[in-house]
């Protein structure tokens, strides 16, 4: 399945994810809610729209932990929002990025979860990974 290239180009992130069963949409999106690569099930301005509600429900969860626990900074695994449609999950995919998706009511969370974290830690280590350098010797 292919996925809708944006700006970052990290909907290569989304393509394990799109393939489980379920799964009905993705996006990766800053932590500012801009999207970063979204699904081909999503026009743009649906993704845009999902990148910042992301941003959003991520930050009401942390306040929320916060509410509960006085934490200051409460690091967050996933937030998981529960409709008869489905299920939402959002789950922090390195510095100032998160990953999120929409799956059927039926689709097997434990699966997706952990294909989820699987796509984090590539996320991360692609973002991590340092620049490659020219060259510095000259050829005649």
């Amino acid at each position: 399945m292919s996925t809708t290239p944006t700006a970052g180009d990290l909907a290569w992130v989304l393509t394990p994810l799109l393939e489980l069963p379920g799964v009905q949409h993705a996006v990766v999106a800053t932590g500012d809610g801009l999207v970063e690569g979204a699904s081909p099930g999503l026009d743009r301005a649906s993704a845009e729209r999902v990148a910042a509600m992301t941003a959003t429900l991520h930050a009401a969860a942390r306040a929320f932990t916060t509410a509960f626990t006085e934490a200051e900074s409460p690091r967050l695994a996933q937030t998981v929002v529960e409709s008869d449609l489905g299920f939402a999950i959002v789950v922090p995919a390195g510095r100032n990025t998160t990953l999120a998706l929409f799956a059927a009511p039926d689709a097997h969370l434990g699966n997706i979860a952990y294909q989820m974290q699987v796509q984090v830690t590539a996320l991360t280590r692609a973002m991590h990974a340092p620049t490659r350098q020219p060259d510095s010797v000259t050829r005649p």
